[in-house]
């Protein structure tokens, strides 16, 4: 009897243990403050039309395996061509994602999650980041990203090392906090980009 109890504990344990590692998904999360480079080309307008049947392809950045199966982006290198360029965080639905110039002469790696609201830490609203929906692309310039999606928060930093007008931008980035709440998040229904209230 107790060989019993103890494979049917066994038997238990195990299939406890399996299904635990099931049940937890893999959503390819960054790792916070590594810095990493990548090449996004060409501009998101500026291609054929085949090449939008294509998608994304190479035109934008996403942060985590999460993104890239949901096709929405983090950071998006776009313009028309022959036009100024753009970064847009912003890319469908109800995405709040906004970014901010931060200049030059600004080091990546001195940007924490605090200095990218406030560089200069001083209480002066001339020295708060200015969000926006969208960014001029501009070479050696740091920007921050705010991420405000239905099922995605989060926060990273990056740096123009080259730039190719509407060619190719080549970015070093830092994420800094990340953070997925899948379907089971609660929202107020009925948003609305357009209507006014009452």
């Amino acid at each position: 009897m107790k060989r019993l109890s103890l494979s049917f504990s066994i038997i238990v344990l195990i299939g406890t243990s399996a299904f635990a590692q099931q049940a937890k998904p893999d959503y390819g999360m960054p790792e916070l403050h590594l810095i990493r480079t990548v090449t996004l080309s060409p501009s998101y307008s500026c291609r054929s039309t085949e090449d939008f049947q294509t998608g994304y392809a190479g035109t934008a950045l996403f942060v985590s395996s999460y993104s890239k199966n949901r096709n929405s982006p983090d950071l998006l290198f776009n313009g028309a061509c022959k036009s100024e360029d753009v970064f847009g965080a912003s890319t469908a639905g109800d995405d709040f994602a906004l970014i901010a110039d931060l200049g030059t002469k600004v080091s990546l790696e001195e940007v924490s999650a605090s200095r990218a609201f406030n560089l200069k830490r001083v209480h002066s609203y001339a020295e708060y980041s200015k969000f926006a929906e969208e960014a001029q692309v501009a070479a050696n310039h740091t920007y921050v990203v705010l991420l405000n999606k239905s099922e995605i928060r989060g926060l990273f930093v990056f740096t123009v090392d080259e730039y190719v007008p509407n060619q190719k931008v080549v970015l070093r980035y830092a994420v800094k906090s990340y953070q997925i709440m899948p379907s089971g998040s609660v929202r107020a229904e009925n948003f609305d980009w357009e209507r006014p209230s009452n």
